[in-house]
């Protein structure tokens, strides 16, 4: 099987992530920033790059089941952040991620903006949620 590509999506392309999403039975949705992907003949994975403060907010991270364990999620985010002049990271996840996030370099509870601050209390109030973070220089 061929090395996917990895690569800025157009906006114009931006209902092919939801579909991708959707296909895959996954709650996540194309957000309002930049959207990543990763292709194999079809997108395998995705993610999205929302401006927020001084930095970046991740949201979306999505691979398929099929091609998990491939690093395929690390590859991408690696690639997504290059574009990036360097600036913090940040990222909402279920604490089951919290490992996956790490190895890739994300360390719990950082500092964050205040907006993403008041976004997560709200998450909170329903979602069991922990913020990650990582350093514009890691």
């Amino acid at each position: 099987m061929p090395s996917p590509d990895y690569l800025l999506l157009a906006d114009s392309l931006r209902p092919l992530l939801n579909k991708f999403y959707r296909a895959h039975q996954s709650p996540m949705r194309a957000g309002e920033g930049e959207l990543w992907v990763a292709k194999q003949d079809t997108i395998i994975a995705g993610l999205s790059l929302t401006p927020v403060a001084q930095g970046h907010w991740l949201t979306g991270l999505f691979v398929a089941p099929s091609h998990r364990g491939q690093g395929i999620a690390t590859t991408l985010v690696a690639r997504a952040r290059a574009q990036k002049s360097p600036a913090p990271l940040w990222l909402f996840c279920h604490p089951d991620l919290q490992a996956l996030y790490a190895r890739m370099g994300f360390v719990a509870e950082p500092a964050l903006p205040q907006a993403l601050a008041d976004r997560l209390a709200r998450y909170r109030r329903s979602k069991n949620l922990i913020a990650m973070g990582m350093d514009p220089l890691a």
